[in-house]
C-alpha cells in the first residue's frame, strides 16, 4: 500500500511511522545525503569548502541557524534549498490548521479528532514544499502576525472565554509547525518583536494576549541578516543572537571563474538571445572583474557590498544592447563588444553605495571608472604591459600603433555601428590586426575583432592613447593631439561628466 493512500490513523499505526521531529528529519536525511556522497544544495556555487560544510554540522546538531552576509550572497536561495532535506510527504490530521502529527498532536483540534474518532481519525499527506515559511521582516511587523492574536468575532460565535485556544488565530510561526521558518532581515524586526521569539527559540512555549500557551512547537527556525548596520535600521537583540545556536558566514565568489559561473548559471536569456549573439569568454570576464573591482573601490562603500546581482544584471544588458543594435541594423547576428559596456552602466549605478568621494564623482562616472580598472587588469593577461613595452629594448609591439594617431588619426567607435563599418573603422589602424594575430593567433574573425577593440580600450588605461566618451560611443585619438575636439576636460562632449544617473 503507497503511503498516500494512508487515510485513517488506524493504517498508519500499521506502517513503520514513527513521530520525529524537524530537526531529526533533516539531520537523517542529511547523513543518508552525505553517505551517497550526494552534493544537495544544487545551484550554490563557491560555497563548497566554506559555508556548505558550515552549514551540514549546524543540522547535525540540530541547531537554528543564522545566515551573516552582505547582500546577494545567496543567503534566501540556501534557506529555501534546506526544503530538499525534508521527508517527501509526512501525515498529519485532516483538518488541523497546525499541521499535527498523528501521533503527536499539539493543538486543541488534533486531541480533539483522535478523541472523538480514535483510530479512523482521518489523515492527509502534506508535501514537503508546503512545510516551509518565509517571513520578510520589517518595521511594521508585529506579534500577532508572527505568533497569533485572540479573535473577539470567534469567541463571540462559539461563545467561548479568551482564554480558550479555540478563539486564537495563530500566525505564521505556529502555522510553521513541523516545518522550516526563515525571517529574511532579522535586524530590520523592532527589538520588541525579536525579544517574542526568546520562548519560542528556548521554551517552545508561546504567550498571546496574557494567556500562556503550552505549545510545543517544532520548527527549523533560519535567519538571515546583514552584518553591518549600513542603514541605521536596527540590529539583532543580543539575547535574540544567544538562542540561535549556530552563526553561519558567506561571502563573495573568491575568483572571477566562480563569479562567471554564477552569473552564466543566473542570468536569464531568451533562447534568441542565446542563439543569435556570440558573447566572448573575455567579455564574460570582464562584468565580473568590474565587480571585483567595486568591491576593493575607494569611492564604494564596502559595509554595503556589491551583490552577485550586479554581474547579472550587467551580463543581461551588455547581451540587450547588443541585441538592440543586431535589430536596428537589420543583421542576424552579432558579437558582444567593448563600446556594449555603455550599456551595462545602468546595471551598475542602481547596485552600487557609494561613499562622499564617490557621491562627489556621480555614479556614472564612479562606473565607468571601474570599467576602466576591469579592462586595465585585464589587459596584462591577454597582452604585454604597455608601460613595461614602451621601455622594452626588444621594441614595443604597441609603437606602431601609437603611431599611427599620433599621426593625427582618430577612431570614433559608436554603439549601433553596423558590423561592416565596425570591422572596417578597427582594420584601418595600422598594426593593431598584426598585434593580435601575433598574440593570439588561433581566433575567429568576431573575436579577432573583439580584443583589436579590447586593445584599444587597454592602451587608454596605461595612458598610451587618449579616450574620449561620447554619448553612444568612444572616440581614440593620440594622447597629445590637444587639436582633438574629446578632451577629457570638454564636459559638452564628455558622457562622464553629464551624469544621467
Amino acid at each position: 500500500m503507497s503511503k498516500l493512500n494512508i487515510k485513517t490513523l488506524g493504517e498508519l499505526k500499521q506502517t513503520d511511522y514513527k513521530s520525529r521531529s524537524v530537526k531529526d528529519e533533516l539531520r537523517e536525511n542529511l547523513i543518508k545525503q552525505l553517505q551517497k556522497h550526494e552534493g544537495g544544495f544544487e545551484g550554490i556555487v563557491g560555497y563548497e569548502d566554506t559555508v556548505i560544510p558550515d552549514l551540514q554540522t549546524a543540522i547535525l546538531s540540530r541547531h537554528n541557524i543564522l545566515l551573516l552576509g552582505l547582500r546577494g550572497q545567496a543567503k534566501t536561495r540556501i534557506a529555501r534549498l534546506l526544503v530538499n532535506l525534508l521527508d517527501e510527504y509526512v501525515p498529519y490530521i485532516e483538518g488541523s490548521e497546525l499541521y499535527d502529527d498523528p501521533l503527536a498532536p499539539i493543538s486543541w483540534y488534533g486531541h480533539n479528532q483522535i478523541e472523538i474518532h480514535g483510530d479512523n481519525t482521518p489523515i492527509a499527506w502534506i508535501h514537503r514544499s508546503e512545510r516551509y515559511t518565509e517571513k520578510l521582516a520589517t518595521p511594521d511587523v508585529t506579534v500577532a502576525d508572527l505568533i497569533g492574536d485572540v479573535d473577539p468575532i470567534k469567541a463571540a460565535t462559539l461563545k467561548l472565554t479568551y482564554s480558550d485556544e479555540r478563539v486564537l488565530h495563530f500566525g505564521l510561526i505556529p502555522r510553521a509547525h513541523r516545518g522550516i521558518f526563515v525571517i529574511n532581515e532579522l535586524p530590520d524586526l523592532q527589538a520588541r518583536i525579536q525579544v517574542s521569539l526568546f520562548n519560542i527559540l528556548q521554551e517552545k512555549d508561546i504567550q498571546i494576549r496574557g494567556f500562556k500557551l503550552r505549545l510545543p512547537l517544532d520548527i527549523q527556525f533560519v535567519f538571515t541578516a546583514n552584518p553591518e548596520d549600513y542603514t541605521n535600521r536596527g540590529s539583532i537583540v543580543t539575547p535574540l543572537k544567544d538562542r540561535i545556536e549556530s552563526q553561519i558566514l558567506t561571502h563573495y565568489p573568491r575568483s572571477v571563474e566562480i563569479s562567471r559561473k554564477i552569473t552564466q548559471q543566473e542570468a536569464s536569456l531568451t533562447p534568441e538571445q542565446r542563439k543569435n549573439i556570440e558573447a566572448d569568454g573575455l567579455v564574460k570576464d570582464l562584468v565580473e572583474q568590474i565587480a571585483f573591482e567595486a568591491r576593493n573601490s575607494e569611492y564604494i562603500d564596502k559595509k554595503s557590498g556589491v551583490s552577485a546581482r550586479l554581474t547579472i544584471s550587467a551580463f543581461e544588458n551588455l547581451i540587450s544592447n547588443a541585441e538592440r543594435r543586431m535589430i536596428i541594423n537589420g543583421e542576424k547576428n552579432t558579437f558582444v563588444r567593448i563600446s556594449d559596456f555603455l550599456g551595462v552602466i545602468p546595471a551598475i549605478t542602481g547596485k552600487i553605495e557609494l561613499v562622499y568621494e564617490g557621491e562627489l564623482e556621480g555614479p556614472a562616472k564612479v562606473a565607468n571608472i571601474l570599467l576602466g580598472k576591469a579592462i586595465k587588469n585585464l589587459m596584462l593577461q591577454f597582452f604585454p604591459d604597455p608601460e613595461k613595452a614602451k621601455k622594452s629594448k626588444k621594441g614595443n609591439p604597441y609603437a606602431s600603433i601609437i603611431a599611427w594617431f599620433s599621426d593625427a588619426n582618430n577612431l570614433a567607435l559608436i554603439d549601433g555601428m553596423p558590423a561592416r563599418e565596425y570591422k572596417e573603422a578597427l582594420n584601418s589602424v595600422t598594426g593593431l590586426k598584426e598585434l593580435v594575430k601575433t598574440f593570439h593567433p588561433q581566433l575567429s574573425e568576431n573575436q579577432q575583432l573583439l580584443l583589436m577593440e579590447f586593445v584599444l580600450h587597454g592602451l587608454a588605461e596605461f595612458s598610451q592613447l587618449n579616450k574620449g566618451f561620447l554619448d553612444n560611443g568612444f572616440a581614440f585619438s593620440d594622447m597629445f593631439d590637444s587639436l582633438f575636439n574629446l578632451q577629457p576636460d570638454d564636459d559638452d562632449d564628455l558622457d562622464l561628466n553629464d551624469d544621467r544617473y
